[in-house]
Formats: C-alpha cells, sequence, structure tokens
C-alpha cells in the first residue's frame, strides 16, 4: 500500500494551485529546495512520477492528478473533523447520556433540552429516566454522562468520584382534600398535621423525605396508605383518604385536592447534578450542565413569583 502523507499532499495541491514551486514554497513558508525534495520523495513513496519538466517550470502529470482527486476528497473530511473538533471543544457539538428522577425529567431534562436545540443544536441529549439512588450507579458505570438525583441519595459530598452541582431547593406543598380544616386556613404548618393519615411510598425516596419532613417538624407520620405514584396518591387525598406531601417542581393538579404552601416549617428535597470526576471538564456534558442549571433559575423565579399559591 502506498505511503500517503498528508503534508507533502498538501504540497503537491499547492503547487497545483499556484503554478510554480516558487509560488508554492513562499505560501507554505519553505524553501523552494524543500518543496522540490518533498515531491520527489512524495513521488517515490508512490512509486510514480509526479512533474514533468517544461521549461523552467513544472507541470503535474496524469498521476498526480488522479492522486489529487482522492487528496481534495481526504482534505474535505479532514476539514469537516477540524470544524467538528472546534465545536466539540467549544461545547457545540456531541452526545450527552442524562439519567434523571421522573420530576426531574419535565421540569428541569426537558426546558433545557429545548433550549440547547435552538443554541446549541449539535449537542445531542440522551435521557434516560431512573430513580433518584440508581441515576448514581448508571453514572459510576459510565452508562451515563450526567445525573440527575436528590442530595439526599448522592454518595457523600467528599467522594472523589463524582463532582456534584446545586441545582435547585424544591419546595414540599401540601395536598390536602377539599373539606379538610387546614383547606382554606391561612397559614399552614406541618405540626398541624401530625395526627393525619399520610399517605406515601413504602420504600424509597419519597418515603424518606416525607418521613424526613415529619421528623423535622416534631412527629413521626402516620402512614395510613402507601403508593408510589402521583395519580395514586392524589386520587386518595381527593377521596379524603389522607394527606400528603408532594414536590413543587412537579407541578401536580388534581380537581379535588387543594395544595397549600406550608409556612414556618416549610421543608424541601434538594436536586443536584453529579458527573464523573475524570469528565467535569468535558465540553459538551459541560453545556448541559449549563443548560440545566438556566431552567433550574427559572423554575426556581417561577416558583417565587407564585408563593403563595394555594392550587384550589
Amino acid at each position: 500500500m502506498a505511503e500517503w502523507e498528508i503534508r507533502k499532499l498538501r504540497i503537491l495541491r499547492t503547487l497545483r494551485e499556484r503554478g510554480t514551486v516558487t509560488a508554492t514554497a513562499e505560501a507554505l513558508h519553505m524553501t523552494p529546495s524543500a518543496v522540490s525534495q518533498q515531491l520527489t520523495n512524495l513521488a517515490a513513496q508512490l512509486g510514480v512520477p509526479l512533474l514533468e519538466a517544461r521549461g523552467r517550470r513544472v507541470r503535474l502529470t496524469d498521476a498526480a492528478r488522479l492522486v489529487l482527486r482522492h487528496a481534495d476528497a481526504v482534505f474535505e473530511q479532514l476539514e469537516r473533523a477540524d470544524a467538528e473538533m472546534a465545536a466539540y471543544t467549544r461545547g457545540e457539538a456531541g452526545e450527552v447520556r442524562v439519567a434523571a428522577f421522573s420530576t426531574a425529567v419535565p421540569a428541569l431534562v426537558v426546558p433545557a433540552v429545548r433550549a440547547l436545540r435552538a443554541t446549541r443544536p449539535g449537542v445531542v441529549v440522551r435521557v434516560r429516566e431512573a430513580e433518584a439512588g440508581e441515576a448514581y450507579d448508571l453514572l459510576a458505570a459510565g452508562e451515563v454522562d450526567l445525573a440527575l438525583s436528590l442530595a439526599a441519595h448522592a454518595p457523600t459530598a467528599v467522594d472523589p468520584g463524582f463532582t456534584r452541582v446545586p441545582l435547585l431547593a424544591d419546595p414540599l406543598d401540601l395536598a390536602l382534600p377539599p373539606g379538610h380544616a387546614l383547606a382554606q386556613a391561612p397559614e399552614v404548618r406541618l405540626a398541624d398535621l401530625a395526627a393525619e393519615e399520610w399517605i406515601f411510598g413504602g420504600s424509597g425516596p419519597w418515603s424518606d423525605i416525607t418521613r424526613t419532613a415529619c421528623e423535622a417538624a416534631g412527629f413521626s407520620p402516620h402512614q395510613g396508605h402507601t403508593a408510589a405514584g402521583w395519580t395514586a396518591i392524589l386520587a386518595m387525598v381527593e377521596a379524603g383518604m389522607g394527606v400528603a406531601l408532594v414536590p413543587r417542581m412537579a407541578a401536580l393538579r388534581r380537581d379535588g385536592v387543594v395544595l397549600r404552601e406550608l409556612t414556618a416549617d416549610r421543608p424541601h428535597r434538594h436536586v443536584v447534578a453529579a458527573l464523573r470526576q475524570g469528565a467535569r471538564d468535558a465540553p459538551a456534558p459541560r453545556t448541559v450542565l449549563a443548560a440545566l442549571r438556566t431552567a433550574a433559575t427559572h423554575l426556581t423565579t417561577g416558583q417565587d413569583a407564585h408563593s403563595g399559591w394555594r392550587g384550589e
């Protein structure tokens, strides 16, 4: 197989464009003798003559023109590669795999993807829904590049394997049946619901979050019913079977359920993004992370603008 050397092909290509060895040397900041030597070496490597003397000038042989037809395609592809690599290093191209828990997908990931389509169309985001704890397992295994999870389910902050970035503190609102005594009260505290039947999952992040919030308010919640899906939880609240905490970020609505903002002991869940330590400076994941932070800022601003809502 012939030895194809990009530098020598570039010299041959420039000679075709400039017409003389002297002009080629000037264009490439070389000496004429160096140009001649490189072209002689290329001809020897390919086993064909590339130049014919015509007085004080040279002309390309048919073999040289054949070589250049292929070289032109090579240089065109290399230019595309250069452009794509430049876009990649600027964070304007690349594929990023994101794992996110269910409520983070519509609230944060989808707005971020929409924004990137408009500003960074070369960045492709692949989304995988995963439980808060599972997202870190996927990240550690290299199956995703960026994970959205909850701070309570993240590895320790000093874990050297991950870089964590806080995104937002998502308020938890209280879901009450419309006939509840506190549905129209001026203020509602979590401690006011200590004697209620509570509805939450039997295990997992939401069970932990509900228990932690109630215990911080001074009581251990009595779990009247167990459910993991918001449709089931809100249906039971509507039926007067109990009360529940719901995340503001989920933007949950259901006719027949009153959502109240808690006052003095308002709980939050803390949403974080994480990358593997070795990939924290990778351009495309950094671009997606910036879009997620912007989406979180917009969401937080929107929540603040609607503080005090009752959700009837």
